[in-house]
């Protein structure tokens, strides 16, 4: 029930029997016990704040923010973004943090996120005791159902149980789970897709990852690690991925991959960031060079095929192209769409949408907040029965 009000509150009782079928007066009685456990507070209802109405007043419930501190962190190649939320899910302060190497030891990261983790709650007059719970997203391999990390680009161990490393040190419930799946859980909760029912996010960065959702619901896989869209063979004994293995889709789209084409070619200079690197390939391509055009050309067809092959996989109602690196349009130009249709089944009716969202580091950092918000109001209401049992 109270799940029920945060995603559809503020609503009268009468509104949230209704929605879950539970009768009136059952409503009423839980109802009064969120109200007394402080999860929940009543206003007035929305269409009387504006005057005066004939008759009793009606009363509307929604989720009580200051219950409870809620934390997201997205681990990126170089810095750490942080949001709190309060437990309404309303934005209340960020903090960003460089990371001194992109790939680190599991003990080292913890440490850069509590020590970025404190500065945020600080800003706020408050502590780490004071947060109930931490979202991490972090790209890789990710076992979201027991927070663990079996591969990722910012940590130098495999089968890592980052999620325990991570609680241990800040002392509060952490949940890990892979970036892309948080970036569909920030599409759903505050984005495009909160209008869709099935749709699938796309994320360029350093690489490319993916989340699925099916019937409103975030789509991980029976070990809680499915849907990597970049580590999806297109090429047999082809290019070596970071993730060990060769012929990766993401072994030809991401920015390392076009760094490592084009760089015996252009020249590239060694003190230059990867993003300055992409944007003088990208440059190099618009003004001719032969070398440098193939190489992007090539990213476009791979990543047209990867998407239509998605298409024809769970033909989604909606495609959404999110990431920091969207900002580099080879991989959305309206060649690459174009090719991606002419490899989707063909029915009498139109492909899906293909649209570009350009988040940045802090919406996803939302999404590791929303995803830790659902564990708060879960442990939240336990505890409220565990205290009328005593």
């Amino acid at each position: 029930m109270l799940r029920e009000i945060s995603q559809h509150g503020p609503l009268p009782r009468i509104d949230l029997a209704e929605r879950t079928g539970i009768s009136r007066a059952t409503v009423t009685s839980v109802t009064a016990d969120l109200l007394q456990g402080g999860l929940i507070e009543e206003v007035p209802h929305e269409f009387q704040r504006n005057g005066p109405t004939r008759g009793r007043p009606r009363i509307d419930l929604r989720i009580a923010g200051s219950a409870h501190l809620i934390a997201g962190i997205k681990v990126s190649d170089s810095s750490i973004s942080f949001v709190l939320m309060d437990f309404n899910g309303a934005y209340m302060a960020n903090h960003e943090r460089n990371m001194p190497f992109a790939c680190q030891t599991p003990d080292a990261l913890a440490t850069e996120i509590a020590i970025g983790l404190k500065a945020l709650a600080s800003n706020l007059g408050r502590k780490l005791d004071d947060i109930s719970g931490v979202g991490v997203g972090i790209s890789g391999v990710v076992d979201a159902n027991d927070s663990l990390v079996y591969w990722s680009p910012s940590l130098n161990q495999r089968n890592v149980p980052f999620g325990e490393i991570l609680s241990t040190c800040l002392g509060t419930p952490t949940y890990v789970d892979n970036d892309a799946n948080l970036v569909a859980m920030a599409e759903l909760v505050f984005g495009i897709g909160k209008d869709y029912s099935d749709f699938i996010v796309i994320t360029i960065e350093s690489g490319v990852g993916m989340g699925i959702v099916l019937d409103g619901q975030i789509y991980r896989g029976t070990r809680g690690c499915g849907a990597e869209f970049g580590h999806i063979k297109v090429q047999l004994e082809g290019a070596l991925c970071r993730c060990g293995q060769r012929g990766c889709l993401e072994a030809y789209v991401a920015d390392y991959a076009l760094v490592r084409e084009a760089n015996s070619i252009i020249n590239l200079s060694l003190y230059s960031s990867t993003s300055q690197s992409v944007t003088a390939i990208l440059e190099a391509a618009r003004a001719g060079n032969t070398t440098a055009n193939s190489v992007i050309e090539r990213a476009g067809r791979v990543f047209a095929m990867g998407l239509a092959n998605l298409v024809n996989i769970f033909d989604p109602e909606l495609i959404i192209l999110a990431g920091e690196q969207i900002q580099f349009d080879h991989l959305y130009a309206d060649a690459v769409i174009d090719e991606m249709q002419k490899s989707i089944v063909k029915v009498d009716k139109p492909a899906p949408d293909v649209v570009v969202h350009k988040w940045d580091n802090l919406m996803w950092a939302r999404g590791a907040a929303a995803y830790a918000l659902n564990f708060v109001q879960d442990t939240a209401v336990e505890a409220l029965e565990g205290t009328k049992r005593i």
